[in-house]
């Protein structure tokens, strides 16, 4: 019990330290200088410019909306793992932005500020999604349309990002449209290499005495198929088998903990595959 509720408070600070990162590179890099972006904060700005509304209490109702949405179409779970992102980051953004009003720019430099705010979303993000949880927003519309019509993720994501552009392009200069461009392609990339994200997949193979409560576990609490190779011991010399399975980026660090609650000192190989094809990846998935 007390384990869990160490790990639970560390995955809250995670997630907490994830938001804050992000916070900082809106507020600091992004709003002082102009910049366009994606996500809800790209909607923020687009808010703010036809309709002037402030853009703290933009993100505050559009999260909570996509909020009520995720945990309609995506359960309980789901919402328990997003309502803390759901809530801080219009809570950071709302403190911050008065900080970042009286210190002033952090720095004057486009492509200064362009690569900052690149640096500190992508990495923002990254936590939050390496504890478990979303980041709320914008994040939410790609998760509802994969499990409702199988489209990736990541694609989805990609795709919503273009358009909150697009529609920046009609209140922005040309120049501020290449610097957004740059930004979102920035932070993407250094999402996926934190998360090995886009179309490949994870694959592992797990080798332990515990291989049959791991295989149970990863059917029943990730509802992912798995496959048991019969292999010996080099060493001993005694037959037992491996647990393969393949996982999305997303579920990459919530299975490792799964399998170090089982067996701390089981064998694990974790590979980076192109595409996957099958149930749960290019066929929808079955939700039990």
């Amino acid at each position: 019990m007390q384990k869990n509720i160490s790990k639970t408070l560390h995955n809250f600070l995670i997630i907490s330290l994830g938001n804050l990162i992000y916070t900082v590179a809106v507020a600091f890099f992004i709003l002082p200088n102009n910049l366009i972006t994606g996500g809800t904060t790209g909607l923020a700005l687009f808010g703010q410019y036809m309709f002037h509304i402030p853009i703290t209490a933009f993100v505050y109702v559009f999260n909570i909306a996509m909020f009520l949405l995720g945990a309609w179409v995506l359960g309980k779970a789901f919402a328990l793992t997003t309502i803390l992102s759901t809530f801080e980051y219009p809570f950071f953004l709302s403190i911050l932005q008065l900080l970042a009003n009286r210190v002033g720019p952090l720095t004057d430099d486009m492509m200064l500020a362009t690569l900052f705010a690149g640096a500190g979303i992508g990495i923002g993000l990254g936590l939050v999604i390496q504890a478990g949880a979303s980041t709320g927003g914008m994040d939410i519309p790609p998760l509802v349309i994969e499990k409702k019509l199988g489209f990736p993720v990541s694609v989805s994501l990609y795709l919503f990002d273009f358009c909150i552009l697009i529609l920046q392009i009609f209140i922005s200069d040309r120049e501020q449209v290449l610097y957004g461009i740059l930004l979102v392609v920035l932070y993407t990339v250094i999402l996926d290499r934190l998360l090995i994200n886009g179309k490949r997949q994870i694959q592992l193979k797990i080798i332990s005495p515990e291989y049959q409560q791991i295989n149970k576990k990863i059917q029943t609490d990730l509802d992912r198929g798995t496959t048991l190779l019969s292999i010996e011991g080099g060493y001993t010399g005694r037959p037992t088998y491996a647990v393969l399975t393949v996982v999305s980026p997303r579920e990459l660090f919530k299975l490792q903990e799964l399998i170090r609650a089982t067996d701390p000192n089981a064998f694990i190989t974790i590979n980076e595959v192109r595409e996957v094809r099958g149930r749960g990846f290019s066929l929808q998935k079955e939700y039990h």
